[in-house]
């Protein structure tokens, strides 16, 4: 019983293969190493990022239409790869091996992406009528940046569910502890973003683009450093096998036994008699009477018993039917929080475009980079993650009863309004400035006298949104994700990121496609002055109203795992 309170009770480990002691390992002694590695990591990602489309119509003669699309492509790839990164994590390497393995192919491709962007014969040539590049150049920075894609792929669904390994769920202080780790997981996040919309994409504007991508490059290092700085203190999950062979078992099993009758009495469905799971790094999971068609895989029929021990294939556990159950009630979930990701990739690509019309002069001599506007996104973030955490969160559970405030579903949801909100905003500014330029004739004036800075509210905007459903999202994948697929829960939110950057660049092609009949010039031509970017805002707009009633129809209807009292 003594050592009951000396170690962890949900299987974790040290470094060196021990159980983890928990007055010497995890807590925030060990999250402030991972939130050091993520801010740096962040700062990378975003400081190579941010500025990326301006880079490559820049250095590389990309339209408007093309550029946006290559950098919604590449950073949709980046929430894809996640998948192979939680797979490797949750069956074989484990989260911290795995974090360390991909970081290296990370840094790799920071490097060549500078080397590209700097070293001569790499570095497209340059002159007063702008830049050729060759097409192994092309060639060296689009390898440099998928490089990166692959890299970020092992960090990004494991870095968060890493630090929330560092809190013990059997502990109820810890794991009021862990609900705060996600907001200031997500506040590090925006520090790192702070630094790379401001101070570098001016250096990439004014000084260089070699230097522009070098100090992320040596911010990658740092974050490497910080994460290794950690490795006595972290608390490490056991990898609990491939869970799609787990999945595959129950769905075989259910199809050997699909005209078995599920008994009435969940008692008699299969499942260990031991405390724990069979299953590594899981605890159990109670019974549930949804998708019951899938309790056939648990049914025990006259030949398992008679076989000795159950073959996997024929006879699953109880856990392990639930496991596939918690997945599939995710799904409708997932797909509801991709329109919300579009929206956040607009300011990435539309929102710049629609920036670098605008006059970006701040006194005589001094002009802001479009793309640094999203430092209001990121102040947004930073405002709002620790006023969520400390002002909404005691004042909301007065009233709602809940220790949160809210249910990660309805934070998640007020998020989506939010959302709404900016597209509206957006699209009202757009409005304004086609006026301006109707009523002057500046239809092909570089920059029209309206202040950028009257972007601003739209990225404040997108900034509280992302509080309220990135953050609650975070939380909802980690903790309704079976114990032994966490890191595929975060790789599974992360691709709406993904199918938000693709569904951004479907809309953008299709749009251009159909409103460029005729020879017309379209919504989004080269020249913004000319087009209709406030249509585009409205279909959006319209989009996220549809898609949030969908939301609400399926988080009323959604319930909450429960994990087997021992």
């Amino acid at each position: 019983m003594e050592e009951d309170g000396i170690y962890t009770q949900d299987g974790t480990i040290t470094i060196n293969r021990k159980p983890a002691n928990k007055k010497k390992t995890g807590n925030w002694k060990a999250c402030y190493f991972i939130l050091g590695n993520e801010c740096c990591e962040r700062l990378a990602y975003y400081g190579m990022s941010t500025n990326l489309v301006n880079y490559l119509q820049e250095r590389f003669n990309q339209g408007n239409v093309t550029a946006a699309n290559n950098v919604t492509t590449w950073s949709g790839t980046c929430y894809i790869t996640p998948l192979i990164g939680a797979f490797l994590a949750d069956s074989y390497l484990g989260r911290y091996w795995t974090i360390a393995s991909f970081s290296v192919i990370y840094a790799l491709g920071m490097i060549l992406l500078t080397l590209s962007a700097s070293a001569p014969g790499i570095k497209p040539s340059c002159d007063a009528n702008g830049c050729n590049p060759t097409s192994a150049q092309t060639s060296a920075c689009f390898i440099a940046l998928y490089l990166i894609a692959l890299g970020t792929g092992g960090i990004k669904p494991c870095v968060s569910a890493f630090g929330a390994d560092q809190f013990d769920d059997s502990d109820k202080k810890e794991t009021i502890r862990k609900s705060s780790f996600f907001n200031w997981f997500y506040f590090s996040i925006n520090i790192g973003a702070l630094v790379a919309s401001s101070v570098l994409v001016w250096i990439q504007m004014n000084v260089g683009w070699g230097w522009g991508f070098g100090v992320p490059a040596v911010a990658m290092v740092i974050a490497i450093i910080f994460f290794f700085g950690g490795s006595r203190l972290y608390r490490l999950q056991i990898p609990g096998g491939s869970p799609l062979t787990r999945i595959c078992q129950v769905i075989v099993a259910v199809l050997r036994k699909i005209n078995i009758q599920v008994p009435e009495d969940e008692s008699l469905l299969h499942e260990t008699v031991d405390v724990e799971s069979v299953i590594k790094g899981s605890r159990k999971l109670d019974h549930t009477n949804r998708f019951k068609c899938l309790d056939k895989a648990a049914v025990e029929t006259q030949s398992d018993i008679s076989r000795g021990l159950p073959n996997p294939w024929r006879l699953c556990t109880v856990t392990q039917v639930e496991e596939l159950k918690s997945v599939i009630s995710l799904l409708p979930v997932w797909a509801s929080l991709i329109a919300f990701a579009t929206v956040y990739g607009q300011m990435s690509t539309m929102f710049v475009l629609q920036g670098n019309t605008m006059d970006q002069h701040v006194g005589p001599h001094f002009k802001i980079p479009s793309a640094s506007l999203t430092i209001f996104d990121t102040l947004s973030v930073i405002f709002w993650a620790p006023f969520y955490d400390r002002i909404i969160v005691p004042y909301a559970s007065r009233f709602t009863g809940h220790k949160q405030g809210f249910t990660q579903l309805q934070r998640m949801g007020i998020g989506l309004v939010i959302s709404i909100i900016a597209m509206v905003v957006a699209g009202i500014l757009e409005v304004v400035r086609l006026d301006i330029i109707r009523k002057n004739n500046y239809y092909d004036v570089e920059t029209i006298p309206l202040s950028i800075f009257w972007q601003v509210p739209q990225y404040f905007i997108v900034g509280c949104a992302e509080v309220f459903t990135n953050i609650g999202s975070l939380e909802f994948f980690y903790g309704e994700a079976p114990d032994a697929m966490r890191s595929f829960g975060m790789a599974l939110y992360l691709t709406t990121n993904a199918l938000g950057s693709y569904t951004s660049t479907l809309l953008l092609t299709v749009v251009t496609k159909i409103t460029t009949r005729h020879g017309s010039l379209g919504w989004i031509p080269d020249n913004l002055n000319r087009g209709h970017l406030d249509y585009f805002y409205w279909l959006l707009t319209t989009l996220s109203v549809l898609n949030f009633l969908v939301f609400l129809w399926i988080a009323k209807r959604y319930r909450y795992k429960k994990v087997a009292a021992k």
